[in-house]
C-alpha cells in the first residue's frame, strides 16, 4: 500500500511553524503600512510577538495559530488572563521605551488557521480596560 504524501512530509515543529506564521502575519500588516518597532519582546510577566506602528499609533500584536478552526480561531484562545499577560508585558515596554509612553496604543490579533496559513488581522480586538 503506497504511502500518502501528507504522511511522508516531516512535521514542522511547533516552534517552526509558530516563527514561520509569525513571519507571514508580519508580512501582511506590512502590506498594510505597519512598521517594525520589536519582534519577539519578551519580559517576565509575558511576551510581545510584534510591536509595530501604525501611523503615530503603536500596535501590540499577538499571533496565534491553529491548524484546525475546529475548536475556534486563535483568537478565540486569548482569554482573560492571556489579555492581561499582553496588557502587562505592553506596561512594561512603554516603561522601557519612554519614547513611546505618550503613543496612542491598540492591541490587535493575527490569527492563522489551516495549512498553508490562511491570515484574518483583527485590528483593536481587545482593549487594556477589558
Amino acid at each position: 500500500m503506497p504511502t500518502p504524501p501528507d504522511a511522508m512530509r516531516p512535521r514542522m515543529s511547533r516552534r517552526r511553524r509558530g516563527d514561520a506564521v509569525e513571519q507571514l502575519a508580519r508580512d501582511l500588516l506590512h502590506s498594510q503600512g505597519l512598521q517594525d518597532v520589536a519582534r519577539n519582546a519578551g519580559y517576565r510577566v509575558g511576551e510581545l510577538d510584534l510591536v509595530m506602528r501604525d501611523g503615530a499609533t503603536l500596535v501590540f500584536v499577538e499571533v496565534r495559530y491553529r491548524r484546525s478552526a475546529g475548536y475556534g480561531g486563535g483568537a478565540d484562545s486569548i482569554d482573560a488572563r492571556k489579555r492581561l499577560r499582553l496588557v502587562r508585558a505592553a506596561q512594561v515596554f512603554l516603561s522601557r521605551h519612554p519614547r513611546w509612553a505618550t503613543a496612542p496604543c491598540r492591541f490587535d490579533v493575527v490569527e492563522g488557521s489551516g495549512e498553508p496559513p490562511r491570515l484574518h488581522w483583527i485590528r483593536d480586538a481587545f482593549r487594556a480596560d477589558d
